[in-house]
């Protein structure tokens, strides 16, 4: 029973954690994509499953949810995917002209295989300009593997501006809904203007922030995360007082009868008044060779005790352990704290691509199975806990996205820069082979990381 209740802890708590941290890491993504003007059609916790809970922004045309599979999350944002065409435009005025348009009616008028005209129509309905038709008569549905025959219009107002785009209103006339004719007399100017609405539309550094932008909320989220932590739930630290805090198991305080919350007042000859001065004492009792004489107070009595040290036997330590109290550190001292923290996962992270140091980082690493069962553990132990253990993953989340492999943000970052240096667009094959590689590789790591927490929860290591 109790590995069942242990196992549901680490359950919930792991995909509590991870949940709230991918929708920080999406909802960067989207406030950035909004911001410059890009559609985002979805936005959801847990990967594409096609049973959900979701609700459309009246505001934002965007649809938000969560699906069962609570192992992540994503944005779609309109012009990412896709090869550009030279027929983009005539399709897309042939799709405002009808209404409603098979893609074989499509390839048929415009002189091209059907395969090629499926490949427009999902550019432009990546693009949020046009969108699927399933037709139930077809026996078609939202989550069929493939696209189905037909593709409609999308719902504009008299502008021409459809549900993701800022100040839409479909309460004007000249409001047309979905599936209805809505030509346009230059095609090609209507393309380009709909282009500007997508990510492909944008500059660089729009493109740039975007991508940008959910890693640095999750580095920005942790940074907040530790400084608030520290500043209200402080720090265990050494208390600078003669007082002991424990006496360590088997140790030779302990056999001299000394215990917690003693007060130490005097180690041979030399006065203490503090854990430093006591320190100091026993460093140089132990130094001088020969049994410790120890004064200490207890319950108000004085008493006397001997340390016995082994004759001839070199000891670095007698076993006391210092007095703990909680220090909230300043502003700045927790500021200063959370920087050298957060200089320190990104230099872990940006060892795991240098070679030399990859399988080394990679035999430290902790998948979702591990990161359950710390975070089930952190919230045993108090909020604190759990506050900090989330901003470690977020780090880690935050700083693993940028690292320059596709299709992590970091590595369509890395394309995007290249894509400027030469002044040529990259296929999308060539991205597709590159991003399968990337995930090559992570997939190594998962599977390294999920043996390193077997290996690790089951104590077989």
């Amino acid at each position: 029973m109790s590995f069942i209740t242990s196992f549901l802890s680490a359950v919930f708590w792991g995909l509590l954690v991870l949940s709230l941290l991918v929708g920080a890491h999406e909802g960067g993504h989207f406030l950035a994509a909004r911001a410059f003007g890009m559609r985002v059609t979805e936005f959801f916790l847990g990967l594409p499953f096609r049973y959900h809970l979701s609700t459309k922004s009246p505001r934002y045309g965007t649809e938000f949810g969560v699906t069962p599979i609570l192992l992540g999350g994503y944005n779609r944002i309109c012009g990412m995917e896709g090869n550009l065409d030279d027929l983009l435009a005539p399709a897309l005025g042939i799709v405002q002209r009808e209404g409603r348009v098979l893609a074989s009616d499509l390839a048929r008028e415009l002189g091209i295989e059907e395969d090629r005209a499926y490949d427009i129509l999902a550019v432009l309905a990546d693009m949020g300009s046009i969108r699927p038709y399933f037709d139930p008569e077809r026996g078609e549905h939202p989550w069929q593997s493939d696209y189905p025959a037909a593709f409609e219009t999308l719902r504009r107002d008299a502008g021409m501006l459809t549900e993701y785009d800022a100040g839409h209103d479909f309460a004007s006339s000249g409001t047309t809904d979905a599936g209805a004719p809505r030509p346009v007399s230059d095609a090609d100017a209507f393309l380009a203007d709909e282009t500007t609405h997508t990510y492909r539309g944008k500059g660089f550094l729009a493109r740039l922030v975007t991508l940008a932008a959910g890693p640095a909320v999750n580095i920005a989220l942790a940074f907040v995360l530790v400084v608030g932590s520290l500043m209200t739930s402080g720090v265990e630290v050494n208390a600078n007082s003669n007082v002991l805090g424990d006496v360590a198991e088997d140790s030779y305080a302990q056999a001299a009868g000394l215990q917690a919350g003693d007060r130490i007042l005097q180690v041979g000859d030399q006065t203490v008044t503090s854990w430093v001065t006591l320190c100091e004492a026993i460093d140089r009792s132990l130094e001088a060779g020969g049994n410790i004489r120890i004064a200490y107070e207890r319950d108000s009595a004085t008493y006397e005790t001997t340390v016995i040290i082994p004759e001839g036997q070199k000891v670095d330590a007698i076993g006391v352990i210092a007095l703990m109290e909680t220090y909230r550190p300043t502003f700045p001292e927790a500021m200063s704290v959370a920087v050298s923290y957060v200089t320190l996962v990104a230099r872990t992270v940006a060892r795991i691509i240098m070679p030399q140091h990859t399988l080394e980082v990679v035999s430290q690493s902790s998948s979702i199975v591990g990161i359950s069962a710390m975070a089930s553990e952190a919230a045993a132990s108090g909020i604190a806990d759990l506050v900090l253990l989330a901003a470690a993953v977020s780090l880690s989340l935050g700083f693993m996205n940028l690292l320059p492999i596709p299709p992590l943000d970091g590595g369509k970052i890395l394309l995007e820069i290249i894509q400027l240096i030469t002044r040529k667009p990259i296929s999308a094959r060539t991205e597709s082979a590159v991003s399968y590689l990337g995930l090559a590789f992570f997939l190594f790591i998962f599977c390294f990381a999920v043996r390193n927490d077997i290996v690790r929860l089951l104590g077989i290591g």
